[in-house]
């Protein structure tokens, strides 16, 4: 369910880059040749995985809300566990919770990750500096799992993983090919659904479907 040779590296990094108080959070889900692989921005503290005592499953997007709408409607996430979701309390995921949601993202062939794995306390920008401290250990991440196909959530996420400058506007239902060593895997710059992108999530939604049809 997760690459766990890669955590110390990306500790390594938190300690340089995020909340010296939070854990990395890492990518989780099906990590042998999944059909999709979702590349989002960066973890903040909303993540109750970040917190110290946490024990369970360090992966993204654990304790939160909105992202799990997008799993919802493209179809990722059974509607009993969207329900249970959403009918959570703040800070009412527990670890048994949490592996199970993502056990059924990997019986769904789902991996999720971040591109930059350093937390930090608020939703505060990260610079392009940071990330690309990120890049080389985010393609070891990709070219291990070898995914089938590759969203990158947002123009920053989308133009430095694929080496460009990418408008996602101007990218819908397109991908872009990305080489990592012998492979090349097609990637589809999404429209970032979550925080003030809450309002582009209709969008995310279709041109994901349309990826998953492609």
């Amino acid at each position: 369910m997760q690459l766990t040779h890669l955590h110390p590296a990306f500790d390594a990094l938190q300690r340089l880059h995020g909340a010296e108080n939070l854990n990395s959070i890492y990518g989780a889900g099906c990590t042998t040749r999944p059909d999709l692989c979702f590349i989002f921005m960066n973890p903040t503290g909303r993540n109750i995985a970040s917190d110290k005592s946490w024990t369970g499953l360090k992966a993204p997007w654990i304790n939160t809300k909105h992202v799990w709408k997008l799993f919802h409607a493209v179809h990722l996430i059974s509607t009993e566990t969207f329900t249970e979701i959403q009918n959570r309390k703040t800070d009412a995921w527990t670890p048994e919770f949490a592996r199970t949601v993502y056990a059924e993202l990997s019986a769904n062939k789902i991996y999720v990750t971040n591109l930059g794995k350093c937390t930090q306390l608020r939703a505060t920008p990260v610079s392009n500096t940071v990330f690309r401290a990120y890049l080389p250990l985010l393609d070891t991440e990709i070219s291990t799992i070898a995914p089938k196909k590759i969203m990158t959530f947002g123009n920053q996420v989308s133009s430095l993983f694929l080496g460009r400058s990418i408008k996602v506007s101007d990218m819908r239902k397109q991908s872009l090919p990305k080489q990592i060593g012998t492979q090349t895997f097609p990637v589809f710059p999404i429209y970032y659904p979550v925080g003030q992108g809450m309002r582009n999530l209709p969008l995310a939604i279709e041109d994901i479907l349309f990826a998953i049809k492609s």
